[in-house]
């Protein structure tokens, strides 16, 4: 509550705690082998923190998995954040945590420039620190880690091998109408307003902003990414962001031939039946299995048998398969498992 009525007193509390919070011990479930850093962000050569880990250095280049926090937490956040530094160290890839400017209730957070700015930075950081494969660097995250994913592969389509999107916002005014209209879910459209000064319904420049902070103003650039669009069939009735969100980003990607049309989305959305059932299944998406899936070129759309969450194997197998600069691979087999369980998909919200 304090965040909504003193939101000035708020800001700068917040501020004051970044400035020590490299300083602090690593967040409680990392390894302690996983490191708080600063690195001076492009967007206004502010230090910003992160979590980051690397291999020995005798292990030459290696990938680098830039993970991205949920909606309301910051780098700091662990849980099942934490699944993702542990394949890295099974895998011996380099990770990184930023926090692009912390919880989406600031101007400076939310998919703003700066936030953008300082994941491009991260990036440029762990190149600095450790022997990257620039082939092989993976964007991953789920709800407003999905939302900044997606942002992401719009913004900097030429640096990612492979970019995994779960539960991502795609239209933050239309999420923000969505949220206001849910009792449930009201705290995200005031998150929304704070971060752009108030209602994007009544401004043109909050509108405009908005759309500038929602990836489907970006992704259209994102073809030639290896991009992969995950959403719980449920979401939206039991989790906070309709999977509409997902089937607006695919079609902002994917040539006119392959959108689904409107009529289509609202049916699949108001009925959670797929227009066209997936036949078959997939190994990665264990008790989640794929309702409905679509693949034109890099890009691919999977509404699975879940609500808000992840599948970590899912997710990890199929970056583990991507190249930058060759096309998306679809046939992904497990080359490693990770020790999780039901409630381990549930990343934050």
């Amino acid at each position: 509550m304090r965040v909504f009525q003193f939101p000035a007193v708020f800001l700068v509390v917040m501020i004051m705690e970044m400035s020590s919070i490299a300083d602090q011990p690593v967040t409680r479930g990392y390894p302690e082998s996983v490191e708080r850093v600063e690195f001076v962000s492009a967007g206004d050569k502010s230090l910003q923190p992160a979590l980051f880990w690397k291999p020995a250095e005798k292990s030459g280049k290696v990938p680098l998995l830039v993970a991205l926090h949920t909606w309301s937490y910051d780098f700091t956040q662990s849980g099942n954040e934490v699944y993702y530094s542990d394949w890295c160290q099974q895998m011996g890839w380099a990770f990184i945590h930023p926090n692009f400017r912390g919880p989406n209730w600031t101007p400076e957070a939310m998919g703003s420039d700066l936030a953008v700015a300082d994941v491009l930075s991260a990036v440029e950081f762990a190149k600095q620190e450790a022997s990257i494969d620039e082939a092989r660097i993976y964007l991953i995250g789920v709800s407003g880690g999905g939302h900044m994913s997606l942002l992401m592969a719009g913004r900097a389509p030429k640096l990612w091998a492979g970019v995994s999107a779960w539960c991502g916002i795609s239209d933050i005014a239309a999420w923000h109408q969505q949220c206001t209209a849910n009792e449930q879910f009201v705290r995200y459209a005031e998150h929304i307003e704070l971060a752009l000064g108030g209602s994007p319904a009544d401004d043109p420049d909050r509108l405009q902003s908005a759309r500038n902070r929602s990836p489907l103003t970006w992704l259209s650039a994102a073809s030639g990414v290896p991009l992969d669009i995950n959403h719980g069939v449920h979401d939206g009735r039991i989790g906070s962001v309709p999977f509409s969100h997902s089937l607006q980003a695919w079609n902002a990607v994917v040539p006119e031939s392959g959108r689904l049309s409107a009529p289509v989305m609202a049916g699949f959305y108001e009925t959670q039946k797929a227009p066209v059932p997936f036949a078959g299944t997939d190994e990665l998406y264990g008790s989640r299995q794929p309702v409905f899936r679509q693949a034109n070129g890099n890009t691919r759309l999977t509404i699975f048998e879940g609500g808000h969450e992840i599948i970590h194997e899912a997710a990890l197998n199929w970056l583990a398969s991507q190249r930058r600069g060759q096309g998306a691979v679809w046939d992904v087999e497990k080359i490693a498992e990770l020790a999780t369980d039901d409630a381990a998909t549930e990343s934050g919200k």
